[in-house]
């Protein structure tokens, strides 16, 4: 018998007649240690929940099989919800601008989702085209067309059971888009933020209130990260300011929780199906009695949904799953600590091959060349390349937003700003860490930031504040020569970045006034390009072994709570 068969075989057949004890799974963390669920679920409505799926499209066959156990347990109704981010992360899916993962939750047969920033990657004309084949309802309350002033989507929706169970669901959106999709892209929108953002979402749980449900879950793509707090973009937030919510599904910060630490009733699943998130609901009660999360790794497949993914994936492997070389060391793709904390060596890879791209093909007379230096930014780079053979889907993988090559001309001061307001939640991760080529620069993560006022963008406030003054990063050299904050220097970045994207609200000002150009050249090709012509096929330890050093940070001394005690 075929060996994959025979597996899948084996997991039916787990999944279906696993006991009380057996349907269970360990976490860390906030989740507990170990759940036990009963084995009878009638007189029960169940929710069912993923966020941040990233283009793992063979993870929703897990879900929809999930859906009937329950169902096969007596639950009455089982609905499927997700807190955004499914249409980016992975070939399966940016390949075709988000349209598979809409595809695939159509095939799993969802009920109600969220937007997450992502949905918005490939912009705002393209998710109201893929959102127009999509079968489920999708909610959206604190997004405006700018035109009419109207929410691009209904804010909420009620969804009634056959039982008659009420449950109404409210989506919001993390202002934070604004910043980490291309702004150029999205620019006939505008996201509420700051106190508007709990304004926009109270003013929907109140209408959706007015119906009368039995409960108010959130689908909130916002998350809990450090870098959110400051503006108070989290669910947690939500909780403290918004009233009426009786549970959130949260996105965005990729965490794995049951309840957030200070107890409030926030869910998450992690990323990429690792986890699906489970809320029991009581018929009688009409009271929310338990949530937990079950691993997937344990859990059988729907065999349809299953072969939709499997039919996506084979077209696209037959394009992208040629070797073009190798790499000799493990490439750094991870997010923290990685490419949003530190300098990496995939980040010097990915910004020595987007300077080389430009240089190689002239253009830049406007400095000389010993004045042109790289920086994009780390949260987009998105995945590790292992050490071996390297494939156009492991570039794409790593680079997935289809963003080009841009060059803008600014002044040592400018360079200054980027780098500072690039890191000013620095040591914690931020998606605008700055991976460099050609800067010798030092971060002093002991000196606070001093904040500003906030960034604006083609007129509208984003999620990010300048910097009141230039006092956590300073430049020792540019490619070997001393900085000159009064010199021009090219940036050659990327043109998410160019447009204002993430924290380079001074790039944009910069490039919004003629100063640089977009190369056209796709970041990914940049670097294929680089691999192979100027590399010779072979990323070597010599090479990038190791970060190059352009980037030094001062840490505070660790207090005697974080030192480890010898062995």
């Amino acid at each position: 018998m075929n060996k994959r068969l025979f597996a899948l075989i084996m997991a039916l057949a787990l999944a279906f007649t696993m006991s009380a004890t057996a349907f269970a799974d360990y976490y860390t963390g906030l989740v507990p240690a170990v759940k036990t669920i009963p084995a009878d679920f009638t007189g029960k409505t169940i929710i069912l929940h993923s966020n941040d799926v990233h283009g793992a499209i063979d993870g929703y066959a897990y879900i929809a099989a999930l859906r009937d156990k329950f169902l096969s347990m007596g639950a009455t109704d089982v609905i499927l919800a997700d807190a955004g981010d499914f249409s980016q992360g992975t070939i399966y899916v940016s390949t075709n601008k988000g349209e598979t993962a809409i595809t695939m939750m159509n095939a799993a047969m969802y009920d109600v989702v969220t937007l997450g920033n992502h949905e918005f990657d490939f912009g705002y004309a393209q998710l109201v085209q893929n959102l127009e084949k999509a079968t489920f309802t999708t909610l959206c309350c604190n997004v405006y067309l700018d035109e009419t002033g109207e929410t691009i989507l209904p804010g909420w929706s009620l969804y009634e059971t056959s039982t008659g169970l009420k449950i109404g669901f409210v989506g919001i959106e993390t202002p934070e888009t604004a910043t980490k999709v291309n702004p150029g892209l999205i620019t006939e929108i505008s996201f509420s933020a700051f106190d508007d953002l709990y304004a926009a979402a109270q003013k929907a749980v109140d209408e959706v209130r007015a119906e009368e449900p039995d409960l108010v879950v959130a689908l909130a793509h916002l998350g809990v990260d450090a870098e959110s707090a400051a503006n108070g973009y989290r669910s947690i937030d939500l909780l403290d300011k918004v009233t009426g919510i009786d549970f959130v599904i949260d996105g965005h910060s990729h965490t794995v929780m049951t309840g957030a630490e200070a107890g409030q009733p926030v869910q998450s699943t992690g990323t990429k199906f690792a986890n699906i998130g489970v809320v029991v609901i009581d018929n009688e009660t009409k009271a929310i009695e338990d949530n937990f999360l079950l691993a997937t790794a344990n859990l059988a497949k729907d065999e349809e949904v299953a072969a939709a993914a499997e039919e996506i994936m084979t077209a696209v492997d037959e394009v992208y799953n040629t070797a073009f070389a190798t790499t000799e060391v493990l490439l750094n793709g991870e997010k923290a600590p990685g490419n949003r904390t530190e300098e990496t060596n995939l980040g010097d890879l990915i910004t020595d091959a987007m300077v080389w791209s430009v240089v190689k093909e002239g253009g830049i007379e406007q400095v000389e060349p010993n004045q042109v230096v790289g920086i994009t930014n780390g949260g987009g780079i998105r995945a590790t390349i292992e050490a071996g053979d390297i494939t156009m889907k492991d570039i794409n993988t790593v680079l997935p937003f289809g963003n080009t090559v841009a060059v803008i001309y600014v002044t040592g001061e400018e360079l200054l700003e980027a780098l500072e307001a690039s890191t000013f939640s620095t040591p914690e991760a931020i998606g605008g860490y700055p991976q460099t080529s050609g800067i010798e620069w030092v971060l002093d993560t002991t000196i606070p930031y001093d904040q500003g006022d906030v960034y604006t963008l083609n007129g509208k406030e984003s999620s990010y504040f300048a910097p009141a003054s230039i006092q956590r990063v300073t430049i020792n050299a540019i490619n070997g020569e001393a900085f000159d904050p009064a010199a021009t220097y090219a940036v050659v970045t990327n043109n998410f970045c160019a447009a204002g994207g993430d924290t380079y609200n001074v790039f944009n000002r910069a490039y919004s006034e003629g100063s640089g150009f977009d190369t056209g050249i796709p970041m990914d090709e940049a670097v294929v390009a680089y691999i192979t012509d100027e590399l010779g096929g072979t990323i070597t330890a010599e090479m990038y072994g190791e970060p190059h050093g352009f980037a030094t940070q001062v840490l505070a001394e660790a207090t005697e709570e974080e030192v480890e005690p010898a062995a």
